[in-house]
């Protein structure tokens, strides 16, 4: 049973992977787009969601 269970999440994170680098790769854009505008409080929102999506990202690969 434990075997199923590892395999269930493994493959839930090998599906999750590429969804979470699209999301970074826009949160990047939306980074920029930001900094371009001089929008502080967009930056550090876009700065705050990369992180967790960094943190996530780590936590599937590993």
């Amino acid at each position: 049973m434990e075997q199923v269970i590892q395999t269930f999440k493994r493959k839930d994170a090998e599906e999750r992977i590429p969804v979470l680098r699209m999301e970074i790769d826009y949160e990047l854009v939306s980074l920029h787009d930001a900094m371009l505008e001089g929008s502080l409080e967009v930056v550090n929102q876009c700065k705050c969601r990369l992180e967790l999506l960094r943190q996530e990202l780590v936590r599937l690969e590993a």
